[in-house]
């Protein structure tokens, strides 16, 4: 409500209080607004990649702004992927609450329960722009008002998030009705490729840029995905001078989008709007970076599937929490806190008791998965990923190595862990839908095999689309 209305609706009350002993009806109190909502998603951010969350290196003041006056989890996943392009299934698995095994090909159905639609039926003006490749675009259709980025060409601009800042900025300067908004906001950047103006990039020097604690040249054994498009970013080996330009662009890019999401928050409290909008922020997923001797997101890892979550704004209590809580949690979290019914049918379950301060938990483990390959659990401290083409497992004890450099699966002291972690894992299979076997009877070979040159270059040159021909009309 801006100022203008708020001044409005004072004088009205004002009069009908004075005038109510000549027939008008005594003004009721004005009740309290919903809070607008505005959700920053951004792709392929690594949840340790916030100043304010202990990362020294980067220079991201305006979320550092939002992870101090707000409310932190320290362990928000993406539940996985059946396919490479992670963000198909982070995106629409967030907008319908459901995991990607309740639906048949890449896309979540927009006939069941989703996030536009929930918040419509709450009273809220739902907003959405942002990337097109790979998103839900039939669920994007029940948004009041929905529009698109050229995904590549917004990545290129030296601005990053620039062009989605810009029309929210121009949204926010509009007369609107009093209904509240929902803003979804989602980003195509830090992805790549990324490209940062100067002033982003001068911030950093390269050969200062830490590698993380967990780099590799090279990934131990074949996790099945080591030739994706994401890995082929960088060489074989990966370099310690490569891993540091990437981390270089990488970072540049989030103090970028960083200093636009500075502008919306400005814009915000320009036109009144602040003190009752409660930001969301977060990512569709992580990113290797040179972990792990990977590059991309295709990997259980902490690293590729964990992100950063941050809710801040009026009714957010200031703190974090160690809760393990799924990016698609979001959708009935945000139902909850504004007081409309959570559909019937969701995977996801709501976290507003946890940020309320009446739970300290949702769930006791928590499952992810990427294609037929991968399958992981964890708890509070201990982690098993299983290979299943492979064969092959690992464990690690997150307390005291959280950037997971040690396989403790063939410790006998661990075994107890393991074989407990495999039990919930069997069980959040058949919770979640997942039919895929843990263990191969004829198992792929474990070594991973560098390419060669020349099948790099093979690997590189871009896929032609099939394209069926069709009738003329």
């Amino acid at each position: 409500m801006t100022f203008r209305h708020r001044v409005f609706y004072a004088l009205f009350f004002t009069l009908c209080s004075v005038y109510s002993g000549i027939g008008v009806v005594d003004a009721a109190p004005e009740q309290k607004q919903k809070p607008n909502i505005l959700f920053l998603f951004t792709d392929d951010q690594r949840a340790d990649t916030i100043h304010a969350l202990g990362n020294d290196l980067i220079q991201t003041p305006n979320l550092d702004q939002l992870a101090r006056s707000g409310f932190v989890f320290n362990n928000a996943y993406c539940l996985g992927s059946n396919s490479g392009a992670v963000c198909v299934c982070s995106r629409n698995m967030l907008l319908s609450g459901r995991t990607y095994f309740r639906w048949t090909g890449r896309y979540a159905s927009a006939k069941k329960p989703n996030f536009p639609e929930s918040m419509k039926e709450a009273g809220y003006f739902t907003y959405h722009h942002g990337k097109k490749g790979n998103t839900a675009l039939e669920i994007h259709k029940k948004f009041d008002q929905s529009q698109y980025l050229n995904d590549q060409q917004a990545r290129m601009l030296g601005q990053p998030g620039k062009e989605i800042v810009d029309n929210v900025v121009q949204f926010l300067q509009w007369e609107r009705d009093e209904e509240p908004f929902f803003m979804y906001l989602a980003f195509s950047c830090p992805h790549d490729p990324r490209v940062a103006d100067q002033e982003y990039m001068d911030l950093y020097s390269r050969k200062k840029m830490k590698l993380p604690k967990n780099y590799l040249p090279l990934h131990p054994f074949n996790n099945g995905e080591q030739l994706v498009r994401d890995e082929l970013l960088a060489g074989f080996p990966r370099s310690k001078a490569e891993v540091r330009k990437h981390l270089h662009d990488y970072y540049a890019d989030i103090t970028g989008l960083d200093a636009q999401i500075g502008r919306i928050i400005k814009a915000l409290k320009e036109n009144g709007e602040y003190d009752n909008t409660v930001i969301i922020f977060s990512s569709d997923h992580g990113l290797a970076m040179g972990s792990h001797g990977l590059m991309g997101k295709q990997s259980l890892y902490e690293h590729s599937m964990k992100s950063p979550l941050i809710f801040s704004g009026p009714g957010i209590p200031k703190g974090s929490s160690d809760a393990l809580v799924y990016l698609y949690d979001i959708y009935p979290t945000v139902c909850e806190m504004v007081g409309t019914k959570i559909p019937e049918g969701l995977d996801a379950e709501s976290i507003w008791p946890v940020i309320a301060g009446k739970q300290t938990k949702v769930r006791d483990t928590l499952f992810t998965s990427y294609k037929e390959g991968q399958r992981s659990v964890r708890d509070k401290r201990w982690k098993l990923i299983t290979y299943p083409q492979i064969n092959k497992s690992q464990l690690f004890d997150l307390e005291n190595d959280p950037e997971e450099t040690k396989n403790l699966f063939d410790q006998s002291a661990s075994q107890p862990h393991a074989n407990r972690l495999l039990t919930e894992m069997k069980a959040w299979q058949k919770k979640v839908g997942d039919t895929s076997p843990l263990a191969s009877v004829s198992p792929q070979d474990s070594t991973f095999k560098v390419p060669t040159p020349a099948e790099l270059e093979k690997l590189k040159r871009p896929r032609k689309s099939k394209k069926k021909k069709t009738k003329k009309q």
